[in-house]
């Protein structure tokens, strides 16, 4: 049974977890989940923005340490720090703006994963954290990396060095969410912030949220290659240089098109 869920509403897409008996503590299995999640988000034209959400007590409490502690050190970094990297980054890079509903701790992983999102929305109960020196371990999926270039390195040194723990009012001091509403009221703002992008160009919310994650590093390489290739792939040119390769001659791109 599917622990990452997808439902499409309208233009929304809630993307939730759903392992709440594991206070949606995440197993390689659903590392493999997420990734597959988000590339269906990606090819789906009908959303224009992501909800992300965990089912009861917890939004995510990390990595699931029983799906890892037994791990080889070869086999810990080479699958379950490059996988989870790589579903994260799949999240952080959805073409969609993607909102995360704290209404439950984010701690470890859970907090990376909430790191991955656009915009934060925090229930005033809930606890902020990297735990992960505390086990002995370090924060693996980008906890170290994205997480210091959208909150700042001395947040981070707080949580990962000194183990500090954030209430939702510190966090959004911080920066590391950016609404704290009261319990029970985080999806309902969720939509409504879902909403007001929904008002918004679709196109170029996309390009414009591209262009952010650019600037902060998350994916300058793609980004470049993705807008040039889209201009290339409107061109008269490529009609030029298709026509040639089906009709086996050499293209004739300087020829008048007028």
């Amino acid at each position: 049974m599917s622990r990452i869920d997808l439902r499409v509403e309208g233009n929304v897409g809630y993307l939730r977890l759903n392992r709440p008996d594991k206070l949606n503590a995440l197993d390689a299995a659903m590392v493999g989940e997420l990734a597959f999640r988000c590339r269906e988000i990606e090819r789906d034209d009908s959303i224009h923005v992501v909800i992300l959400s965990g089912e009861g007590k917890a939004f995510c409490a990390g990595g699931d340490i029983e799906a890892w502690a037994e791990e080889s050190p070869e086999a810990f970094g080479r699958f379950w720090v490059r996988e989870g990297h790589a579903a994260f980054d799949a999240l952080a890079r959805l073409r969609q703006p993607v909102i995360a509903v704290l209404d439950g701790h984010a701690l470890g992983g859970g907090l990376e994963l909430a790191t991955c999102a656009d915009y934060r929305i925090a229930e005033t109960h809930i606890k902020i954290g990297q735990p992960e020196t505390g086990l002995g371990i370090i924060p693996g999926w980008s906890g170290t990396q994205r997480a210091v270039r959208r909150f700042g390195a001395q947040t981070v040194r707080r949580m990962a060095l000194f183990g500090e723990v954030f209430s939702a009012e510190e966090a959004a001091s911080l920066g590391l969410v950016d609404m704290v509403v009261e319990v029970g009221a985080a999806m309902a703002a969720a939509n409504g912030l879902a909403k007001s992008v929904l008002q918004r160009g679709p196109r170029a919310t996309e390009l414009a949220k591209m262009m952010i994650n650019a600037a902060e590093g998350e994916e300058r390489e793609r980004v470049i290659e993705a807008l040039a290739g889209t201009l290339a792939a409107g061109s008269d040119d490529l009609d030029e240089g298709i026509a040639a390769f089906r009709e086996k001659r050499k293209p004739d791109f300087g020829k008048d098109k007028g």
